[in-house]
Parts: structure tokens; C-alpha cells; sequence
């Protein structure tokens, strides 16, 4: 399943909150106030310049930021004194930035695939190789982060100090152990650390006792994992490139990602909610209560449902604030448990207690669960121009009510959707008398969106018509031109019964 974008800013916003300590933040709006015009490291650039720059520098990282976004202003003096310092650097690391809010540059975002601010991208080779940053976002981190990505993507382990200096029992760390450097197992290893490399650090050895509970007799070529959590080291001998970052990416997650206040957890927590398969997630008070008679339980659980295809995690509500916001829970729920299959459907269990964890999960391997829908309560009062639709009656809204229907899926805090406000209000006053034609909104934060839909951004506008032909809104964002979008594209009554009694008739399929 594609990642929308509502999960991507949810993701960016976990990642500011658990990486930066509140006093970080203090410090950067300070610094955004008192401004500081003495030192700009940081390269400016839009869609004139942007290719020539990329080509003039081999390794390049570029920010593409939104001037409204608090994130980018927290980052941006931290993103400032790294270019300083990375400036110093031999050869010198180049850090840019975007606005990509600008409409000029626009195109830059689509063809970078931008779906939230700030997205930081890593361009190497001249751009021949394009890799999302996913480092620190203090001004250390990010420095310590890039003096790695510029190195070899792997680094030879020649005695045990080089070890010792290496691998971090906190973090991941992946070695390949072979026998020569000249063979295709160690062309794959490498090939595979050069792709991955944004996301882990890698190593390689002749010599297996150098490592970490090293074994001289350990059969070459192999692969070992080592990891701060489960069982700590994993080694596979499967040196097929798709094998290989299969391996990688199962062995590198926690059986059960935890989500607190704790910034090593992060990196699991990024993976676990960019996975498509289901996700269960326990939430409740991780300093009140039965907490150890839940984390036993669910544990329990996780290992034995370790071959189904879902990942687990435990999240503390203290810290699972934007989590609880997305899929529209409320903290008089906890202990809750929380279900979102492959196809978003969610299967919500509240007031949970420990002994009824894994009968419940059976219950949805079994199909016997209804899912729940988050939805805001259908308006008793929808009288603005503007209609407010929620999830409990979009469907018949928009697709049921024989009218030509624009709709928008927007976010509160959204500038360009605040912007958009006044804009449908007055493209809907200038409607009002056209009864075959109503402007509707949603909001997509508070609101599970339907999958008819496909929201990678904010805002997103559909139009859909009475015979219920729906296609993206892609024009422009005056009122005149939404507007004369509408009256040229609409249907009147007459013609979707057309149009409805033309369409050819579902085919009967043979049963075997």
C-alpha cells in the first residue's frame, strides 16, 4: 500500500519531537526571531539553477522546505551551522535548499516525489543516485550523519579496535565476512551497502575474530547482523542482492517497536509505520497500571503470531499523541489495542485487558472483526457555502446525491489549504443558484479518508458527477477557474440517466 500523505507528516512529526530535546527547540526559534545574516553555507537554489548545481557537485544534500512550516524553521538554523561546519570538510559536503512552496519550483517537487516539509534528499554521482536523508536533524547529528555518507559505503575491519570503534551495541550494525574481497558475494555485499547505506552502517572483514563474540572458524562467505534488541545477532550466507535486503529489512526490526520518548527508538518506529503489511499497536500508560502484565502478554503474542503477516508495537500515550490524532482515539479508551490492515481498514479494541489480547488478535486472523471508521459527527447545521462532509456520509454526499460534487480533502494547519478556504467560498457563492452543483470539504486529519480517494497531499480535490465519473481537480486556484472548470465539466440530471442507461452491462463471470 502507497504511503499517503497523511502518514508521511505524521512520520516527519515524530521525527522532530523524538530527536530534539524541547530546549533544541527553544534554541532554534530563538535563532529564527534574532535571525543571523553574518553566514548563509546553505546554498539557495529553484528550478533555474537546480540540474547545473546538481551536476557541478558529487555528493549534494537539499532541503525542500515551505516558508509556513514550523518544522523547517526549527531546522533551519541547525541545517545552517551543519553547512557551516560541513563546509570545512575535505573535500566540502554541499548543503541547498528549495522552497518548494514557490510556484516556480514546483516541478522540482513532483519530480522529487516531495509529500511533506522538510524532506531532505541526498543527490550523489551528479544525481545518478537520489537517496532520502534520514539522519539526525540537530546540527551535530547532521554533520556526524554526512562525514559517513560521503565514505566508502563500507568500512574493512582490520583488527579489533577498528571493531570495537565501529560497531555500537545501540545501534545496527551489518558485516559482511568472507574469505577474498574479489569475489561476487562481496561485489553483492557491496552493492547492497551502497543502496542501503542511508539507512544502516556496514562493514567488512577478513578476519571473523575481530568481531564482537567472533568465531576464526565461522564458514565464509556470511552475513551478520548486529542488533541492540531480540536475539542481537542474525547471520545469513544468501548473498543474492534481493535476498540480502530482504534479510536486512526483516532482521532489523524489533519483534515489537516501541514507541516512547526515547530517540534510539525512532529508526523503528520510521520502518514500522513506511511498512505495508497490517500493524497491531497496544497503547497505553507505560508508567501506570499493569503495564509488565501487558508488555509480557503482548510479547507472548508477538512471537506467537510471528508468521502471520503484521508487525506489532507498544506505545506509550505520553508519547503517542499524533498517532492517536491520525486514526481518531481518545485517551478514556486505554488500554486500547488497534488493528490498520494492508487496505487501512482498522479494528479498534478499548478497555483491553491482558488476557484478552490474543483472543482478540485471533478473532481478526479469523475475519471475525467489524472494522471502525474514524469520523467526526455528521453536521446538524451545513448551511455555509461550503459544504462539511465527514466519513459517516461521504459516500452518500458525494457519490448518492445525484449533484455534481467538489470535494476537497484538506488539513487545519495546511497554509495552502487555508489559503484555499476563501477561494471554494467564493467559487461556491457564485454556484449557489446552480442546484446541480455543490462544494463539499473534509477534513482529512480528523476524518478516514475513502479509498476511492487517493490523498498523497494537502490540498487534494476529486470532482465527481452524477454518473460517477470522478477525476482529479488539477486546474487552477481562483475562484473564476474553478468555476469555469465546474460549468464546463458537470452533468445535468438528464444526462447521467444518459449516460447511466448507456453503460454496458456488468458481464457475467463463469463459476468453475
Amino acid at each position: 500500500m502507497a504511503i499517503s500523505k497523511a502518514w508521511i507528516s505524521l512520520l516527519l512529526a515524530l521525527a522532530v519531537v523524538l530527536s530534539a530535546p524541547a530546549a533544541r527547540a527553544e534554541e532554534a526559534a530563538a535563532a529564527e526571531e534574532g535571525g543571523d545574516a553574518a553566514a548563509e553555507a546553505v546554498l539557495t537554489l529553484d528550478a533555474d539553477g537546480f540540474d547545473e548545481a546538481v551536476a557541478k557537485h558529487p555528493f549534494m544534500v537539499v532541503e525542500f522546505y515551505a516558508p509556513w512550516c514550523g518544522h523547517c524553521k526549527k531546522l533551519a538554523p541547525e541545517y545552517e551551522k551543519a553547512a557551516q561546519e560541513l563546509s570545512k570538510h575535505d573535500p566540502p559536503i554541499v548543503l541547498a535548499k528549495v522552497d518548494a512552496n514557490d510556484e516556480k519550483n514546483k516541478p522540482l517537487a513532483t519530480k522529487y516525489e516531495i509529500q511533506g516539509f522538510p524532506t531532505l534528499k541526498i543527490f550523489r554521482n551528479q544525481g545518478k543516485n537520489i537517496q532520502e536523508y534520514k539522519g539526525p536533524r540537530e546540527a551535530e547529528g547532521i554533520v556526524e550523519y554526512l562525514k559517513k555518507q560521503v565514505g566508502p559505503a563500507s568500512k574493512e575491519i582490520k583488527s579489533p579496535e577498528d571493531a570495537t570503534n565501529l560497531i555500537d551495541d545501540k545501534k545496527i550494525y551489518i558485516v559482511g565476512i568472507f574469505s577474498e574481497l574479489s569475489c561476487t558475494e562481496y561485489t553483492n555485499f557491496i552493492e547492497v551497502a551502497e543502496k542501503l547505506r542511508s539507512d544502516y552502517d556496514f562493514g567488512h572483514t577478513l578476519h571473523a575474530n575481530h568481531l564482537p563474540r567472533g568465531d576464526a572458524a565461522v564458514e565464509r562467505p556470511l552475513v551478520r547482523l548486529f542488533k541492540p534488541f531480540d536475539e542481537l545477532v542474525v547471520d545469513s550466507k544468501d548473498f543474492d542482492v534481493t535476498a540480502l535486503e530482504k534479510f536486512i529489512d526483516a532482521s532489523s526490526t524489533p519483534k515489537v517497536v516501541t514507541f516512547d520518548k526515547n530517540p534510539d527508538n525512532h529508526p523503528y518506529l520510521l520502518k514500522f509505520f513506511q511498512s505495508s503489511a497490517a500493524k497491531a499497536m497496544l497503547f497505553l500508560n507505560f508508567s501506570t497500571g499493569p503495564f509488565e502484565s501487558f508488555k509480557s502478554v503482548y510479547y507472548g503474542a508477538a512471537e506467537e503470531f510471528k508468521d502471520k503477516e503484521i508487525k506489532f508495537l507498544i506505545g506509550d500515550i505520553e508519547a503517542s499523541q499524533g498517532a492517536f490524532q491520525y486514526f481518531g482515539l481518545r485517551e478514556d479508551q486505554v488500554p486500547l489495542i488497534i488493528i490498520q490492515d494492508g487496505e487501512s481498514k482498522k479494528f479498534l479494541k478499548a478497555h483491553v485487558e491482558p488476557d484478552q489480547i490474543v483472543s482478540w488478535l485471533k478473532e481478526y486472523f479469523d475475519g471475525k472483526l467489524s472494522p471502525f471508521r474514524k469520523s467526526e459527527p455528521i453536521p446538524e447545521v451545513n448551511d455555509e457555502p461550503v459544504k462539511v462532509v465527514v466519513a459517516d456520509n461521504v459516500h452518500d454526499f458525494v457519490f448518492k446525491s445525484g449533484k455534481n460534487v467538489l470535494v476537497e480533502f484538506y488539513a487545519p494547519w495546511c497554509g495552502h489549504c487555508k489559503k484555499l478556504a476563501t477561494i471554494l467560498d467564493e467559487a461556491a457563492t457564485t454556484l449557489k443558484s446552480d442546484k446541480d452543483v455543490v462544494i463539499a470539504k473534509m477534513d482529512a486529519t480528523a476524518n478516514d479518508v475513502p479509498s476511492e480517494f487517493d490523498v498523497q497531499g494537502y490540498p487534494t480535490l476529486y470532482f465527481v458527477t452524477p454518473s460517477g465519473k470522478m477525476v482529479p481537480y488539477e486546474s487552477g486556484r481562483t475562484a473564476d477557474e474553478i468555476v469555469d472548470f465546474i460549468k464546463k465539466n458537470k452533468e445535468t440530471a438528464g444526462q447521467a440517466k444518459e449516460k447511466a442507461e448507456s453503460a454496458p452491462a456488468e458481464p457475467l463471470k463463469d463459476e468453475l
